[in-house]
């Protein structure tokens, strides 16, 4: 059984900087950011299927 007053604190964004800060690898900062670009990546291809018609890999020429 582990000690809850041994384990680290996990890490807290407190200022905007920071919070978009562009930092790799596992941080929170990292993660913002993915996801971030998932939703911008997610409306785009919405829009894509909306004006042409077509899924995205349709219109990539994939399918």
């Amino acid at each position: 059984m582990t000690n809850p007053s041994n384990t680290p604190a996990p890490e807290t964004i407190t200022s905007p900087e920071e919070r978009n800060a562009w930092k790799f690898g596992f941080s929170p900062q990292a993660e913002i950011w993915n996801g971030r670009l998932a939703m911008l990546g997610f409306i785009i291809a919405l829009f894509v299927e909306y004006f042409s018609g077509q899924g995205v890999l349709h219109t990539l020429g994939i399918m």
